[in-house]
């Protein structure tokens, strides 16, 4: 806590994901536009786009230049400053963390390292995809974590579909094989999008690559698909997956990727031209006992109740990056983008009432229900999470509902409704004159 009353506290924000933004820009508004706190945001990108999105920028379905957030003009526009690097390191002692050099696509240096001081410091650079460490993952599958690798598959699935077309048939066997290795929300969604892309594309003048000539497999090593999230929901997922002729290979281990397929431990092969990875998740891996810091087996920081990290009271940890304990339960809170949003809540309060010797707040994670999209096709989901037990199931248009009511709560969150409403007519006038697909 800052000790001098006429020094306003330092407060910086380590990653612009889902609950980092929110929690910057209200911090911003609220304490940074008054000259109540110096706020910062450091970020290794320039842009911020909402993770859910990031399977339809893939598919293509989403242009990820109309949707994105110029962290430069959310800054501007939200009393806080924004710096573009990567956390490195960070030392507990001195307050401060070093943000590595930034280059630019030919190498070279465009920003050197610097270090920012701190008085209070938020963690929240989200998670990465966990490999672990079965044989030619990171070698030969495609990762969905952020919009530059979400791009790289759109690109690689374009070409494949423009050589397949230009070639004519018959295809080579297994050309525009599809196989997602990993059958939670990421993977389902993913399936349903691919799908309507190979209508899309056909409907688009690819019309020498049918809907037909696509497969696409979901490899899920639990026993059922979503095995996160109520039963009743992942049987309702199965049965649209079926309809869209989506092949689900459940209670199947990968244990190895080569180039042209992947092999599972009952012996099974998978040929795939693309191969996706979304089975699992761990936090980046510089965050791995960083500064002494208590950290689990996937590279979390722990934290207490408060979400200050076990050791240092000065640094906060929120999103999928932090470990904290569901009350109730025996497993941490999931990592959801309605707990990154709940977290960021909790933290502004509690770093507003430290400013002012106040008692800072407890998290309680609310569980308000999952949502899962299939794409045009359907939307299956169950409300109010553990007040339910799961059990109230909504599928259909009120289902697509609430999960486009999701995303408008987090651009609430950092806009205000009444530009909210802008973007969204903006966006209404703008599909009716755009392909419903990226074309390049």
């Amino acid at each position: 806590m800052a000790t001098a009353s006429t020094t306003p506290p330092k407060i910086v924000v380590v990653g612009g994901g889902a609950g980092g933004l929110e929690l910057v820009t209200k911090l911003g508004r609220k304490l940074g536009r008054k000259g109540k706190a110096e706020v910062t945001l450091v970020d290794s990108t320039h842009t911020h786009i909402w993770k859910p999105l990031l399977h339809e920028v893939a598919a293509g379905t989403l242009d990820s230049h109309e949707d994105e957030i110029e962290y430069l003009s959310q800054a501007k526009c939200s009393g806080f400053r924004f710096r573009l690097g990567r956390m490195e390191s960070l030392d507990r002692v001195n307050k401060q963390i070093t943000v590595a050099p930034t280059k630019d696509q030919e190498g070279v240096e465009i920003i050197p390292q610097r270090t920012f001081d701190y008085d209070y410091l938020i963690i929240s650079v989200g998670s990465i995809s966990h490999d672990f460490n079965i044989k030619g993952v990171k070698e030969h599958c495609l990762f969905l974590d952020t919009t530059k690798q979400a791009e790289a598959f759109q690109r690689k699935l374009l070409q494949s579909y423009v050589r397949a077309h230009t070639q004519g048939k018959p295809l080579d066997q297994g050309q525009l094989d599809i196989a997602i290795v990993g059958a939670g929300a990421t993977g389902i969604e993913l399936s349903a999008q691919l799908h309507e892309v190979s209508h899309l594309l056909n409907a688009y003048g690819l019309d020498e690559v049918a809907p037909a000539d696509v497969n696409i497999s979901i490899i899920e090593a639990a026993k059922r698909v979503l095995p996160g999230l109520p039963e009743n929901l992942s049987e309702s997922t199965e049965k649209e997956l079926e309809k869209l002729g989506v092949n689900l290979l459940t209670d199947e281990r990968v244990v190895e990727v080569t180039e042209t397929e992947i092999k599972t431990e009952s012996g099974k092969v998978i040929p795939a031209a693309i191969k996706v990875w979304a089975a699992g998740i761990k936090a980046p891996e510089f965050l791995k006992d960083i500064a002494g810091l208590e950290t689990n087996w996937m590279n979390q920081l722990v934290v207490k109740q408060t979400l200050q990290t076990t050791l240092d009271d000065d640094i906060y940890a929120i999103g999928d990056c932090c470990a904290c304990k569901w009350q109730g339960h025996d497993e941490n809170v999931p990592p959801r983008a309605q707990a990154a949003h709940q977290m960021a809540s909790l933290v502004f309060k509690s770093i507003k009432n430290r400013m002012t010797d106040k008692e800072i707040p407890d998290y309680h994670y609310h569980d308000y229900g999952s949502l899962v999209s299939l794409g045009k096709y359907s939307t299956v989901g169950n409300m109010m999470g553990n007040l339910s037990k799961g059990s109230l199931m909504i599928e259909g248009s009120l289902a697509r509902l609430m999960y486009l009511s999701l995303y408008k709560m987090h651009q609430v969150a950092l806009f205000g409704p009444f530009r909210v409403a802008m973007l969204t007519l903006s966006h209404i006038f703008r599909r009716s004159v755009h392909p419903n697909i990226k074309l390049h």
